[in-house]
């Protein structure tokens, strides 16, 4: 071995046992084992930075924001509506997660499958007062292995069907990996299921923040339109739409009062409802039944005049006690007409509020939601004296273009699975668009890229790029090639399988496939077998990291939000790597005999 492929090598495993140590964030010890590698001479200066322009960079930022206007939108959470119920048990949720990510994965690209189900499971992990952490890994491994089942679900089987047809003429076909991945997907599958429980239970991702700004009982009124869908419904339809969330205080109708309305009492165009329940349940009403909240009119009334839809912001903030507000009602200082904004919601602590709100006479320590012109809001809420809270989603006043989420999406889910552009470009693509067409705010799409990870990324792929130009990937491959030469078929493929899956978290997955797949089918040839047993393997092994969050994207992707650390990968992976091995062996050389 050379001194150039030595230091590379080394400078690997002293990365490995700092992730491993955990005293230093990785982000940190990624960009540190990049300027050493630069320091050294390993990483050539040309290539330091990249990693910055690398696809899975790409992928994954566009993945998060793609999540976002997802969760956003609350279409997956409309469609599973009616099953959540159901999902009891943790162990019942985890199954229930797994198995669609892993159906969705063998279709398309298991990466886009995964954010697509992540804002289920920030739904699930919501209102039964879990962490995220406990459905996010045993998820991302669900996606790797429905990733294995067709050829579309994942790089490693595409760059193996291509070496096979450069070796015998004829490419894999779609679903020639079934029968191994079939096998080994749902024993994986059910696996996971129980063995979720190896995981920290400790662990705690962004969701955190929100469960600090834990704020209740928001008050809020909301008007029922002539096509809104409460329209001629009950008050039982309302509460059930909330999901119990929500309660009505009071009907307006016609000037008159009702207050406490029954279950059974029926809501009419032109109703005024005074509504209390936290911010999700309160905007779940207003976007499902389609009602306008306080202050429409007036805004709909400028976009006739002016013609231009302004861009709004919506916010939280703390009533400071030296505030204009303090001691007045929202009708007294027209808050609309004389600053632009409008007061949506009120929360006060220890206090059940039954007013509309703009008769509330506003105290200090009050919780307001306003709207207003997001280029001046903050100078407003300044000006008021009023404290705004730390950035968190209030969704509720904000504008919700599902059909634009749902429409983006159903166009990104065709693109991945008719391959109609490079998976890089289609997530890019639907990023932009999102942004482009406000499903997503410009701030919700920066706060939800993941920066720290797309840092470790970047860094990685530069130093982990210095195992192949340094030629210490053929100094490993020849060593392989020596020890399996005495050994018997099933062992010479299991060899192959296990050498994937170490190689692939030091490689990405696809440079794995193209640096193991040609030694794979020498191996065989030197033998006397049969390519193909041998590049399955590959293909799965690479496939298939369990063990660190580096070696896929999938795994990446989960890392920051289940506030994961490195080790924990491990815990859960390791086992799932030896079922993976103990499945696959026999499965291969039963559906791809070795001669």
């Amino acid at each position: 071995m050379t001194q150039p492929q030595f230091l590379s090598v080394a400078l690997i495993c002293v990365m490995m046992g700092a992730f491993l140590w955990g005293k230093l964030r990785y982000d940190i010890v990624a960009l540190i084992a990049l300027l050493v590698g630069l320091a050294i001479g390993v990483v050539p200066v040309s290539d330091a930075f990249k990693g910055f322009s690398d696809d899975i960079v790409i992928i994954v930022g566009s993945a998060l924001v793609l999540s976002a206007a997802v969760a956003r939108s609350k279409l997956i959470e409309r469609a599973l509506s009616s099953i959540s119920p159901k999902l009891g048990s943790t162990q019942v949720q985890v199954a229930v997660l797994v198995a669609a990510v892993a159906v969705l994965s063998a279709f398309i690209k298991n990466i886009g499958a995964l954010a697509m189900m992540l804002p289920i499971a920030y739904q699930l992990a919501r209102k039964s007062g879990k962490s995220p952490s406990i459905f996010l890994m045993p998820m991302a491994f669900g996606s790797l292995l429905g990733g294995i089942v067709t050829l579309v679900g994942t790089s490693p089987n595409v760059i193996v069907a291509r070496v096979r047809q450069e070796l015998t003429g004829e490419a894999f076909g779609m679903f020639d990996f079934t029968p191994v991945g079939l096998v080994i997907a749902v024993v994986g599958c059910a696996f996971l299921t129980i063995g979720y429980r190896l995981l920290p239970k400790d662990r705690r991702g962004a969701v955190s923040l929100e469960a600090a700004l834990d704020i209740k009982d928001y008050v809020t009124e909301a008007k029922v339109g002539e096509k809104s869908a409460l329209a001629g419904k009950t008050v039982a339809d309302l509460r059930a739409i909330g999901g119990g969330e929500v309660e009505i205080i009071s009907i307006m109708r016609s000037e008159r009062r009702l207050p406490t309305p029954l279950p059974d009492a029926s809501l009419k165009p032109g109703d005024v409802l005074l509504l209390r329940g936290e911010s999700d349940g309160l905007e779940r009403v207003v976007a499902e039944g389609q009602l306008d909240l306080v202050g429409k009119g007036r805004k709909e009334r400028e976009i006739a005049q002016t013609g231009v839809e302004p861009t709004e912001r919506v916010s939280e903030a703390v009533i400071a006690p030296d505030s204009l507000l303090v001691g007045h009602t929202a009708k007294y200082l027209d808050l609309h007409a004389r600053h632009g904004i409008n007061v949506l919601a009120i929360s006060r602590s220890g206090e059940r509020l039954t007013e509309r709100l703009r008769d509330i006479r506003l105290r200090s320590s009050d919780v307001v939601v306003v709207q207003g012109a997001e280029e001046v809001l903050p100078e407003t809420l300044a000006e008021l004296g009023l404290l705004p809270l730390a950035d968190r989603p209030v969704a509720l006043g904000s504008t919700r273009r599902a059909w634009v989420t749902g429409t983006i999406l159903a166009g990104t889910i065709a693109a991945l699975a008719f391959s109609l552009a490079p998976v890089p470009v289609v997530f890019f693509a639907a990023a932009v668009l999102l942004i482009a067409f406000r499903a997503l705010p410009l701030r919700d799409a920066y706060s939800n890229v993941e920066a720290p990870i797309l840092l470790m990324l970047a860094a990685l792929i530069p130093i982990s790029d210095s195992l192949r130009a340094t030629g210490a990937t053929e100094v490993f491959a020849a060593w392989l090639a020596h020890i399996g030469s005495s050994l018997p078929g099933w062992a010479a493929v299991g060899l192959m399988l296990v050498a994937a899956m170490a190689v692939t978290p030091f490689l990405n997955n696809a440079a794995t496939v193209l640096v193991m797949a040609p030694i794979g089918a020498g191996f065989a040839t030197q033998l006397g077998y049969r390519p193909d047993a041998f590049l399955m393997a590959v293909a799965i092994g690479a496939a298939c990291d369990f063990l660190t969050p580096i070696g896929h994207q999938c795994n990446t992707l989960v890392m920051g939000p289940g506030g994961y650390r490195f080790s924990d990968y491990a815990r859960l992976g390791a086992p799932l790597s030896m079922l993976v091995v103990l499945l696959a062996v026999p499965a291969i050389l039963i559906f791809f005999p070795l001669r």
